[in-house]
This record gives C-alpha cells, structure tokens and sequence, in this order.
C-alpha cells in the first residue's frame, strides 16, 4: 500500500502567495476537513484550483502545520468538496472534534531497504560492463522504482495535471527522464534518496507538531463529576457543565477550569503560566484546566466549558498564529513563485542550447537539464520558516508566553523602547504595609489598636493594615465607629478614643508636630501612604504603606537593559509616586499624572523611536496597547480580553517573561537567517557544479533534500529554548 503521508518535500515549488488565516464570512458554514498529504504551500494551490471549481466555496481555512482545511461554504456539497479534493491526489477525512488524534502513519521503512539494495545492486552492475550487465542493471533498476517511487510518479502526474510545479513533478520528469537516457542505476539511486529523505524530513516535521500536540494532551478527556445522589462518576470532560462540582485527586491533571471549593490543593500551573514553581490555592481561588495536582485532593465548581477552558484558548492562539504567515514567509513564499519557473525555464534552455554549443552533446545537455530541475524545487527554503516560527511559537507557548502571531515573534527582535505600566504590572497593584514605627510609645499596642480601627474600614490602604496588623485575631475591639470621609476613621478602645489617617486628619485634630513634617515629607516623595495612629493627645505610631514592586520587576528591567531595550513608565498615579518606582526598579523614564489618552500620545511620541511595546493590564491601558507596535497583557491567565486583544500574552504576573521573548525572538530570527543562507547558498554551490558538468542527479537530490533536513532540524533546536 503506497504510503499517502506528506512532508513539505510532497513538495513546495509552486508556493502560494502569502494569504493570512481568513474568518468566515458572513452567512457561511464550515466543513473542516483533516488531509495528511497536505502540509505544504503547494499542497494548498492545488487544493485552491480544485476547490475554486466547486459551487457555493466562498473562503478556504488552511493549517498546513495541523494538516487541516476548513471550508467556509454557502450550500455547497460536501461530497463534491470531497471529489475536488480526491481529484488533487489527496484524501480528505472529516475532521471529528471527539475523535483520538491520529498518530504518525507508519512508514515502509523495510520495503525501503530493499528498494536501497536492489538500486546499489544495479549501480555495482553497471560498473562491471558485463554482456549480463545491459539486462540486470535495468530490471534491478525498475523494481527499486517499483518499490519506492509509484506514488512520487502519481503525485507527480496530478501535480502536472494541475500545472503545478512541485517536487514530485519535478523528480518523476527528471527520473523518466533519465531512464529514457539509459541512465538505469542513477535513476534507481535518485528515487531511493529522495524517498529516503522525504521520510527523515517527515520525522523531523513531526516533531514541530508533536509540540502542538502535547499542548492538547495537557487537559484530561474526562473529569470526576458529582452526581445528583452525591456520588462521583467519570464522563467526558465535554459533557460537564458550568456550575457543576469536579473532584481532581493528588497526581491528576485539572479537566476544566473552575474555582476551588473544597480543599487546599497546591498545583503545578506550568503547563499556563510557565512558573515551574507549585502555588498554593485556597477556596473561591481560580484554578485552570491542565495544571497538575500535586498535594491534596479538593473540589472544583466549573465557571467554563472544556471547549473555552483558558488551555483551549491558548491552543486555538497558536493555531491561529500558525496559520498567519510571518513576513519572512511571506517574502519567501513571493520569492518561491518567480524562482521555480525561472530555473525551470534555465533546464529548458540548457537542454536546448547545449547541443548548439556543443555539436553531438545532446544527450549530455538533457542530463544536466535534469540535475537542474531537481536543484529548482525551493522546498528548503519555503520549510525553513514555518518550522523556524511553528517552534517559535511552541516553545514561548511552554514558558507561559502566549504569541499571536509569527510577524510578532519575528518583530520583537526589533524592539527598541518598551513602555510599562506601574500598577499590576511593575507592582503588585494593591498596597501592602512596608514599614511601621511607634512614636512615643512601646510595644505592640498601637498596632493592634490600628488593626481593629483598620478593619471597621473599607479603604484599600486601611484593607492593607489590616490584613498584615489583623492576623491572628489581634485586633481590637472597636466601638462607636466613625468615618471620616477623605480623612479615615475614629473609634473607642478600652475607652480611649483614638483616630486612624492621613496627614489632614492629624492637622484637623490640631495635632501637627514640627518635629514629625520631615518625615512625612521624605516619605511623601517617594510615593509612600502615609497612615497616623493617635488619641487626643498625640500621634502614637506610623504606619507606611507602599504599593510594593513585583519580584524579579528590577532583574526584567536590568535584563532588559543588557539586550538593549530602553524602558519608560507610564501610570495614572501622582509624578512623585511613579518616579520612586520607576528609581527602584531602575526604569529610564517615568511619567506620571496620565489619562488613557495621554498613554497613547506618549507611545506615539516614544514610536519616533523605533519599535515600540507596551505592557500593561487594565482597560485603560487598551488604547496604547492597541498603538504599540508590539501589545504584552500581563497575568492573562483565565482573562477573556487579555488572550483575545493583546499580540503577546504573559499567562502570569512576572515581568521576567519579557526578555524572554525577546531572548527567544532574536533566536527565531538568527534561525531564519540561518536557513535561507543554507538554502539558497547550497542551491548556488550545486547550481554552479551542474553548469561545470560536476552535478549527478544523485548529488542534485542530496543538495535539496538535504538542505530541507538542515533546516527543519535548525529550525527544530529552538523548541529546546530554556524556560524563564
């Protein structure tokens, strides 16, 4: 049975010009379709002069990486879609979502041993110039062809059928074409090696998608559910609705997203966020499908479907980001259109000419026209980008850095001026207590007099006290409550009166102390709250709170500066807030004091610069994400909009993940280098050797089946990149 799997080497001469993915138009429906013969650019021009036949196609879907074709159609009939697509040579299966995933087809890989013996066989024969050797040569010849090479000879001929010039048009003309020529035994060797290396390529490519794969494989088919009798009972994780209870036990991987209700679980949330390092969770904490269980079993409630679990999102993130073509694909995938016929046109010439030049040469130049036209096909240089950025994107999706698209990977690289949002970016955005002081007074009192007054409040400052003040039940009892709108509160303790707040409700008590102002002043630049503690009398302590920078927020900065990149803040906060945490965390500028409005008239400034990027996490960080040339939504995990709008998503709240990207942008990009060199330069060496007469065909195959192998496992290293 002829093996039907494909790798780019099926062929990717006749690139097909740079199309992104297309959303469905308006009043369409879908028919997806999975082919495992197509996984190229010229797989899809095939498939477009089929499908473009077919009445009532309005748009075609194509995922090369997942070997998937989605067609968006008005009425159109799905068996003659089924018939276009059989009629390109390629087998179309309707693409079950419920169904297991296939694995790789297994490949003839004994059948191709002996097709490798019967070819050398007939180059040994053919040294021995024997009577015997004119008969042997050509019969061990043809069936080493047999063996290996019919389905290259019937995907060549549905290739020149459609005039389409792929690599197995190009091998079968120039194989038929040698043995017309009595080239017996060189005709056997080409097949061979071509089919030999289809199958190591194919290899190779697989890895690229096993990346994807394993993203899939993180979540769980099927969930432990509550039944109405309050039993358990395990069902496909689809068939679990929001609000319904999930029981996940130690060592089990989270089948849906949810909220705990039952239990403390510590979890390994580095398939999303990319933070190798397990988190405790409480009751009412979010949890995500596909993180792992390591110590305790609890309950869930389900707040999402298994098909929009935050991991689904971020699957259907990378796809989509494969789909869309990066720049340098783009560029290759035009230059690939005008480079095959130009070589082609050169075989042509050379086949015709030789003989002019050459009287009685004819022979000779329909040889050396052969060579180039299995030199022409491009397919190392149009594999090598999508490999190069399929990896890319995998292995950023591993860290916890979800990509939106290729031409966003290969930009980053670029980056000059990354601009930061200060609150629930850089820092932690709620205010923590950083430091208090009794003023006058000894031992813990104040502090559990703080804690109480604290606690009858609802300002987030006073949450803050209370919450490092409070623990342990150490605070007291408060009576007779009373706020203070803008100032703080006031209350009874032990039957002492005492206030708690800023420095107008210590001035309005008529409490100011000289000696006190230089202190408040000093904190007051660097941005600090400033909380007062006092009775009648005095103030009695002071408490300063501080909305604290993130862990690692220095080292990203620091790490940042060394790749190049310079920083600015840009907050809503005050001028002397922003400018203390922009000095802590070493940022270059800071801006205070900003509506959104003059977020976006900063980062258009800033875009005079060269490539700009923006993080933040809010609403009104929207409008200069949005005008960045590269938007970063940090702590994305579980967010809607974060995952939907921004072009990188940071899964969690560690600014670290940034130059990390950038580290991993600038590799992807060396890699792209890297292979259009290797390609186009081993086609030159080669090119230059069938001119010179120093090129067999045999020679031609390893120059570009070769180079395709070069760079898919060039491309393959960068799904190695380390972890943050």
């Amino acid at each position: 049975m002829a093996d039907t799997s494909q790798t780019c080497s099926g062929g990717c001469g006749d690139a097909s010009p740079a199309r992104e993915a297309v959303a469905a138009p308006p009043g369409t429906e879908t028919l997806r379709r999975r082919i495992t013969e197509m996984d190229c650019p010229t797989e899809e021009a095939l498939l477009r002069k089929a499908l473009d036949r077919v009445p009532g196609v309005a748009a075609l879907d194509f995922d090369l990486m997942g070997r998937v074709l989605s067609v968006h159609h008005r009425d159109a009939d799905p068996a003659a879609v089924d018939r276009a697509i059989r009629d390109a040579g390629m087998t179309p299966r309707p693409l079950d979502a419920d169904a297991p995933r296939e694995a790789p087809a297994p490949r003839p890989w004994g059948r191709l041993a002996v097709a490798a013996l019967l070819a050398l066989g007939a180059e040994l024969v053919g040294w021995t110039a024997t009577p015997a050797a004119g008969v042997m040569a050509p019969l061990l010849a043809l069936a080493a062809i047999a063996l290996v090479g019919l389905p290259t000879w019937r995907k060549g001929w549905v290739a020149l059928r459609h005039r389409s010039l792929n690599i197995n048009a190009l091998m079968s003309v120039a194989v038929t074409g040698a043995l017309l020529i009595g080239h017996w035994a060189e005709a056997a060797m080409v097949m061979v090696l071509f089919t030999l290396a289809e199958h190591l390529e194919a290899r190779s490519l697989e890895r690229a998608r096993g990346a994807i794969r394993a993203l899939l494989d993180k979540a769980p088919a099927q969930a432990r559910r509550q039944g109405p009798d309050g039993g358990w009972v395990r069902v496909p994780a689809g068939e679990v609705a929001v609000g319904e209870t999930v029981r996940v036990l130690p060592g089990e991987r989270l089948p849906l997203d949810g909220e705990v209700v039952r239990g403390t679980p510590t979890l390994d949330e580095s398939p999303i966020t990319g933070e190798s390092r397990p988190r405790d969770k409480a009751p009412g904490e979010a949890v995500f499908a596909g993180t792992v269980n390591r110590h305790g079993d609890f309950d869930l409630r389900v707040t999402r479907p298994a098909d929009d679990s935050t991991l689904a999102r971020i699957i259907q993130a990378v796809e989509a980001a494969q789909a869309a073509r990066a720049p340098t694909q783009r560029f290759i995938d035009r230059f690939s259109a005008v480079y095959t016929p130009a070589v082609l046109g050169l075989a042509l010439l050379t086949a015709l000419a030789w003989p002019l030049l050459f009287p009685g040469a004819w022979l000779d130049g329909v040889y050396r026209a052969l060579v180039l036209l299995v030199i022409a096909c491009p397919c190392a240089l149009v594999i090598s980008t999508p490999v190069s950025i399929v990896s890319g994107l995998s292995a950023a999706a591993r860290a916890g850095i979800l990509i939106k698209g290729g031409r966003f990977l290969e930009q980053g690289h670029r980056l000059t001026w990354l601009a930061l949002d200060k609150t629930g970016t850089l820092t932690r955005g709620e205010p923590r207590l950083a430091d208090w002081q009794p003023l006058g007074v000894a031992g813990s009192e104040p502090a559990r007099i703080a804690a109480g007054l604290a606690a009858r409040s609802t300002h987030p400052v006073s949450r803050a006290l209370h919450a490092a003040l409070g623990e342990d039940g150490a605070a007291a009892e408060v009576s007779e409550l009373r706020e203070r709108p803008g100032l703080g509160v006031e209350g009874e303790v032990d039957g002492r009166r005492w206030w708690l707040g800023n420095r107008r409700l210590m001035a309005a008590r008529g409490l100011v102390d000289p000696t006190l102002e230089p202190r408040l002043d000093a904190l007051a630049e660097r941005g600090d709250s400033v909380v007062l503690l006092g009775d009648a009398e005095a103030p009695r302590a002071l408490f300063v709170v501080r909305d604290m920078l993130r862990p690692g927020a220095r080292e990203a900065v620091t790490a940042l500066h060394e790749l190049g990149v310079r920083t600015c803040m840009l907050s809503g906060d005050s001028q002397r807030s922003v400018a203390a945490i922009a000095a802590e965390a070493g940022i270059d500028e800071a801006r205070g004091e900003l509506l959104p409005e003059d977020k976006l008239a900063a980062i258009e400034r800033l875009g005079g610069r060269g490539v700009i990027g923006m993080v933040g996490d809010g609403i009104n960080d929207a409008p200069a994400l949005a005008r960045a040339d590269i938007g970063f939504a940090m702590g994305a995990a579980g967010s809607d909009a974060a995952i939907e709008t921004a072009d990188v998503a940071l899964m969690d709240d560690d600014p670290g993940k940034l130059p990390t990207f950038l580290r991993l942008s600038r590799a992807t990009r060396r890699v792209l280098i890297q292979n259009i060199v290797l390609a186009l330069g081993l086609k030159a060496v080669f090119l230059a050797l069938a001119f010179a007469g120093q090129a067999t065909l045999w020679m031609a195959v390893f120059a570009d089946m070769g180079a395709s192998l070069l760079v898919v496992a060039n491309g393959l290293r960068l799904l190695g990149a380390r972890r943050p």
